[in-house]
């Protein structure tokens, strides 16, 4: 058993190994951290701190960009990214080699985050606008107007590595476009190429219908395979 551990253990990659344990500790820290912290008197929310915020909102640093793709929601959030990751990241670092790899991956996930910030400036562009007028025509007690801002703003916030993994998905479906995968829910082979252009599809649809309820990132997800293509594109160029 321990040499089958250890055997599996050494096929992954070391860059995709290393992004799975940073995530997977920064998860159980989360998941454990904020009850430890209680019970001394503190309160620490990690999600909160790494989490991307809107750039408007005061809890926004640039940082985020990078931190927030550490982060995830729940074990169902986390374990079909790192899952993900492992299937199709282990291949691109084998032929990438360590650094380039990882130069992707950062670039996607940044990109992605990029993306969602433009999709937050316009979708609530009307909204904060709003307020900022009433606050200005002091249309109500300012105070609680800057304190609902306030919190509306500090309510926008993202995590996840999906960025990144749906630049790894474009990557995978340009390199190896006759490769066929499966999908658990339909289970028959798909060819790379189609499997990659029928999710992206999928998640515009998803992220311009806005269906009630829908908490997923889709722009973002859209984001990390447009930087994964430019990325791409450029290295293509220069060779």
């Amino acid at each position: 058993m321990n040499n089958y551990r250890s055997s599996f253990l050494s096929s992954i990659p070391p860059v995709v190994k290393n992004i799975i344990a940073i995530n997977i500790i920064l998860w159980l820290a989360t998941e454990m951290l904020p009850t430890i912290m209680l019970r001394m008197g503190l309160i620490v929310d990690l999600t909160d701190i790494l989490g991307m915020h809107y750039w408007a909102s005061d809890k926004f640093n640039p940082a985020q960009l990078i931190t927030y793709m550490f982060m995830h929601a729940g074990f169902n959030h986390i374990f079909f990214n790192m899952f993900a990751l492992y299937m199709f990241g282990g291949v691109l670092e084998q032929m990438w080699g360590p650094k380039k790899f990882l130069v992707y991956y950062i670039v996607t996930g940044i990109g992605a985050g990029i993306i969602q910030q433009l999709f937050w400036t316009v979708e609530y562009h009307s909204a904060i606008a709003a307020i900022n007028d009433a606050i200005s025509t002091k249309m109500m007690d300012v105070p609680t107007l800057l304190a609902q801002k306030e919190l509306f703003l500090n309510s926008l916030i993202t995590v996840g590595a999906s960025g990144s993994v749906f630049g790894l998905l474009l990557a995978f479906g340009w390199l190896f476009p006759e490769v066929r995968l499966m999908l658990l829910f339909f289970p028959v082979p798909i060819k790379a190429r189609i499997f990659v252009l029928i999710y992206g599809v999928a998640e515009l649809f998803m992220g311009v219908a806005k269906f009630q309820g829908d908490s997923v990132a889709h722009f973002a997800h859209l984001g990390g395979m447009l930087f994964g293509a430019a990325l791409i594109l450029f290295w293509k160029k220069k060779n």
